[in-house]
């Protein structure tokens, strides 16, 4: 059975920092991409920075893009998320999911699930 559990969420204060932790069992993991999505209330889920565990290569949207930095340790089939300079709107509940062979960061294409994290910066 594949399970993607994510931990690190929290509340913290605007400018400051978490840790996200995405840990993956049942699964090859260096066959596949993973991915952190988030959901704010109302809002869709998007896809906000993806890594490939066999080449590393990673995405980041524009939103995230110098302030997140994603990173994997494939001898513990555990993906990390830094969240530095946190702002208001980056409250959510954070979600991994993992892609077998792919590279995106594409809602619709990920094979599985966490249950997600949440995160709230307060102001």
């Amino acid at each position: 059975e594949v399970q993607l559990v994510e931990s690190g969420g929290g509340l913290v204060q605007a400018g400051g920092s978490l840790r996200l932790s995405c840990a993956a069992s049942g699964l090859t993991f260096d066959s596949y991409a993973i991915g952190w999505f988030r959901q704010a209330p109302g809002k869709a889920r998007e896809g906000i920075v993806c890594i490939n565990t066999r080449d590393g290569k990673t995405y980041y949207a524009d939103s995230v893009k110098g302030r997140f930095t994603i990173s994997a340790d494939n001898a513990k089939a555990t993906v990390h998320l830094k969240l530095n300079s946190l702002k208001p709107d980056d409250t959510a509940v954070y979600y991994c999911a993992a892609q077998y062979g792919g590279y995106g960061c594409n809602v619709n294409g990920m094979d599985y699930w966490g249950s997600g994290t949440l995160v709230t910066v307060s102001s």
